[in-house]
């Protein structure tokens, strides 16, 4: 049996998955699970890769203590973060994470050198306050000393085979790329006096990294390669998107809530900038154009303040149904939602501004940020609509939130098409295709969707 390993890094956790192909199904196996977040260095919110490193290797462990040593495996974390390293290989600074509010009022610095319209006509890339080009001015004053930068997943790829490589669906949630050329913008790069050697040449998923370093190797017991996934967790997840056809509409619903579709040229004009939709790359060159929505973050973080033990999510969403007349509706990606020290706070706060009744038990709580966010995917999937000039007769919703059977009845009432859920590990399905393609065992990517189409059973919501 020929087994794949897709190592699935999220913001809050990850996951060893393996995977195999067995009467023409897709079959998997959760191997590991550990724990992510944000540590605090110094006032600062960083990521504790040595613990992620750890992490990684003793999963590698545990699948060969199964008796299932992967042929391959590969990585994909969440976007735009990075490393930056000297010429001794050594981390400079601190290792940021994008929610960290050193990134206040960096847009304004780039917008000095290069105005935003400009900007996204060249990239394409939706405006988000911790997008790359904006962290790395904040960071300006480490570049001199800087040899290279690695993003995330190529950081934990040289970690594990010493080689370094810089996989282009990730590139392209920096803000760096340009969208026709799918490749650095260099003139960018220059404008923002970025040093160019920061920057490697881009590969594209199903590129072998290497072998794993032989002290790793001896360390779990077997050597195996490593492999590059669609390291960006969305463009893992939108290759499991179980749709026929080139016209879906998909979300990869979790933390954020990533909407789109998949096209084969960029947009880049002005009226596609006005509403912040995205040209991110996905496998095989195509383009995701999507919008990131605040998503899930917000009814996890109010469900944490609640006490995370003392309400499940079932119980949450019963409570909202019960406040079925509280109406008020707030924007889900209003830049007070991204790190409050209250979410509950912050949307009492939204609604008062815009003179709406303030949400005081739980369920009202709760039933404003569901229809909130139900109601941001009804505008965006019709924003992308006229955009794209496309019409949708059908949603698929991929990852965690696939399971939010509440709110997905919710988007299929207020988009007005049917909702198909599932699957919900869309993203680690997507590493694990990829690295099937990349090994021959399967043709393509239509190949590979036929495949999660038989082997995954979809939930239905009507309108």
């Amino acid at each position: 049996m020929q087994y794949y390993l897709a190592i699935d890094i999220g913001a809050s956790s990850g996951r060893h998955i393996l995977g195999w192909i067995e009467g023409g199904k897709l079959q998997m196996e959760e191997v590991y699970r550990f724990p992510n977040g944000n540590v605090m260095v110094d006032g600062s919110l960083c990521w504790d890769y040595e613990s992620l490193l750890a992490n990684i290797v003793a999963g590698l462990k545990k699948a060969g203590e199964l008796g299932k040593r992967p042929s391959c495996i590969a990585i994909d974390t969440w976007g735009v973060d990075y490393v930056l390293l000297d010429q001794e290989h050594r981390v400079l600074g601190k290792t940021y994470a994008y929610r960290d509010s050193r990134n206040q009022g960096m847009d304004a610095l780039v917008a000095e050198r290069i105005p935003e319209a400009e900007l996204y006509a060249r990239t394409g890339t939706q405006k988000q306050p911790f997008n790359t080009i904006y962290q790395l001015m904040a960071s300006k004053a480490y570049l001199p000393r800087t040899e290279t930068m690695l993003m995330v997943p190529d950081y934990l790829n040289w970690l594990l085979t010493g080689a370094a490589r810089w996989e282009y669906t990730f590139a392209s949630t920096t803000g760096l790329l340009n969208a026709a050329a799918r490749d650095w913008d260099w003139e960018l790069i220059d404008r923002l006096g970025y040093p160019r050697k920061l920057f490697g040449p881009l590969t594209t998923p199903g590129t072998v990294v290497g072998p794993l370093r032989e002290a790793i190797a001896a360390e779990i017991g077997y050597q195996t390669s490593v492999i590059q996934a669609p390291s960006h967790d969305t463009a893992a997840a939108v290759m499991a998107v179980p749709a026929q056809g080139d016209d879906a509409i998909w979300i990869s619903s979790g933390t954020w809530s990533l909407m789109g579709v998949e096209l084969f040229e960029p947009i880049t004009t002005p009226a596609s900038q006005a509403l912040n939709l995205s040209n991110e790359g996905g496998y095989g060159y195509r383009y995701r154009y999507l919008k990131n929505i605040m998503g899930l973050w917000i009814v996890q973080n109010i469900r944490k303040e609640l006490g995370a033990d003392k309400y499940g999510f079932a119980q949450l969403s019963e409570m909202a149904n019960e406040a079925a007349g509280f109406t008020s509706l707030i924007d889900c990606n209003d830049p007070s939602l991204m790190a409050p020290k209250s979410m509950t706070q912050a949307i009492k706060a939204l609604c008062i501004r815009s003179h709406q009744p303030v949400p005081e038990t739980i369920g009202q709580l709760m039933r404003c940020a569901y229809n909130s966010l139900s109601k941001c995917y009804a505008d965006t999937m019709r924003q992308i609509g006229d955009i794209t000039g496309k019409s949708f007769d059908a949603l698929y919703i991929v990852g965690g939130g696939s399971q939010d059977n509440y709110l997905n009845a919710l988007t299929a009432k207020t988009c007005g098409i049917p909702v198909y859920t599932g699957p919900t590990e869309a993203t680690a399905i997507g590493n694990l295709l990829c690295q099937a393609i990349a090994s021959g065992a399967l043709a393509d990517l239509a190949a590979a969707r036929k495949l999660v189409r038989d082997s995954f059973e979809l939930g239905v919501f009507h309108p």
